[in-house]
């Protein structure tokens, strides 16, 4: 009915901004491979593409705040809770330029693929937990059924699907195992270069106790079903901005 079709996306047809809350339940039935990897493409990327929009206008605010002679106490306020959002201390304005920017939807729906199963694992389908991030909190969480015994995690859930993902992107943009990550990236920015997700890949190998085995996996995801070309995918404006959630 919407009209989505990931081979227009992939030619350059802008993202309609139709945000799904929860996967389906039925995922798991799709007996056709290449028809449940599109749907979960389908879910994932506006729900990528979005957090990415909204780095990006901040990261365009941070620059105009910066290149200005004066700022109002409303833009200080502004940049004080950006220090805060990415974990940056002592006011450290070069660091908060490299935290502040996004994540390739190559690299964020390679990712998901990886830790969610293409979205039929559990923790997915309960938790709305895309990226396998872990949590040591008692009461929130959800217990895996086969870890080790001297491991005391769970994996962290969340309300609705862009929780997750904006989770992920906090993570990537502010834990320390990923400040090579981010280093490269920012690399890119400073030669004018387009922020390819298989240029950065390498850098996340503490993403998952596996290492280079890990990352080697996720190159072959984006390679396999070409997801570097939503690498330049865009999110359809609208007027209200909030789009369709399912």
């Amino acid at each position: 009915d919407l009209e989505y079709d990931l081979k227009k996306i992939r030619n350059g047809q802008q993202v309609k901004p139709v945000y799904f809350t929860k996967l389906p339940k039925d995922i798991k039935s799709l007996g056709d491979t290449s028809q449940k990897k599109n749907l979960f493409i389908q879910i994932v990327l506006p729900l990528i593409l979005a957090e990415n929009t909204k780095i990006l206008e901040d990261r365009k605010k941070l620059f105009k705040i910066l290149n200005k002679n004066f700022n109002t106490i409303g833009e200080r306020i502004w940049l004080k809770r950006r220090f805060k959002e990415y974990k940056v201390e002592d006011s450290d304005l070069a660091e908060l330029k490299t935290r502040m920017d996004i994540i390739p939807a190559s690299i964020a729906i390679a990712q998901a693929a990886k830790e969610s199963g293409w979205g039929t694992s559990r923790f997915a389908l309960e938790g709305n937990a895309l990226f396998g991030q872990w949590t040591w909190s008692k009461s929130a969480g959800i217990e895996p059924i086969d870890k080790d015994e001297d491991k005391s995690h769970k994996i962290l859930a969340f309300q609705i699907l862009r929780a997750s993902v904006k989770a992920y992107k906090n993570n990537l943009n502010t834990h320390k195992g990923y400040k090579e990550f981010r280093e490269a990236r920012a690399k890119l920015r400073q030669e004018e270069k387009k922020i390819n997700g298989l240029e950065l890949t390498k850098h996340l190998d503490r993403y998952a106790a596996t290492g280079r085995e890990y990352t080697k996996i996720i190159e072959k995801i984006i390679v396999q079903n070409d997801l570097t070309d939503f690498d330049n995918a865009k999110l359809l404006s609208t007027k209200s901005k909030k789009g369709v959630s399912l």
